[in-house]
């Protein structure tokens, strides 16, 4: 399947996608992605109407527990709790709570890697990049534009040759609610889809 025919359906299918987390201030976005680490953006949400009533400044001087108590439904909650309280000390400390367009320092906060940073820069400073997650990287080996072996970082270096790059950071949230709404890990539905004749999944089953 060439891009023309991906970029045309995923427009059809979600012509006004968008980040599905919730958040009004720089460092919310940074942390509600944190959390949305092996969870789902609608459970985060519900957790972050909590969280988000308190300052950056709160958050760093509030106690683990604390963070804990608030941030256990989105689990792993021990380690995101000690993220949460990092990135808040970091942020303080060096760029007096604001989230800066530098990819080098956010992957150097606690618990952010490639695809946070991705969804942070794209987002806040509208930077082109496309984050990978779970929904992009499978619907990416499901449409043929990777491998099954692929690394994460891979598949985005695949899609980011493929696809252009002034349209990167839109396709980027059309193929995650793609993957989220519509070609879902179990029971897909591939109904209507306009990419059926070019899926692997219907293929092989």
């Amino acid at each position: 399947m060439n891009s023309e025919v991906l970029i045309k359906g995923l427009d059809y299918l979600f012509p006004n996608a968008r980040c599905e987390l919730n958040y009004s201030k720089d460092y919310e976005l940074l942390i509600a992605t944190v959390l949305s680490a092996q969870c789902t953006d609608k459970r985060v949400n519900l957790v972050t109407k909590e969280l988000f009533k308190y300052s950056l400044e709160e958050l760093k001087d509030a106690s683990l527990k604390e963070i804990e108590d608030i941030i256990r439904p989105c689990g792993s909650f021990t380690k995101k709790a000690s993220y949460i309280k990092g990135i808040a000390t970091r942020l303080i400390e060096d760029y007096k709570g604001k989230v800066p367009n530098n990819r080098e320092y956010l992957e150097s906060l606690p618990g952010v890697g490639r695809k946070t940073c991705n969804v942070v820069l794209s987002n806040l400073f509208h930077v082109p990049a496309i984050a990978v997650d779970t929904h992009v990287y499978r619907v990416s080996l499901r449409l043929g534009f990777s491998k099954p072996n692929d690394s994460v970082l891979t598949v985005e270096k695949k899609l980011m040759k493929r696809l252009p790059k002034e349209s990167w950071s839109r396709l980027h949230h059309q193929l995650v609610l793609f993957g989220r709404y519509k070609c879902k890990a179990i029971k897909p539905e591939c109904k209507d889809c306009p990419f059926i004749k070019y899926c692997n999944y219907v293929k092989n089953n």
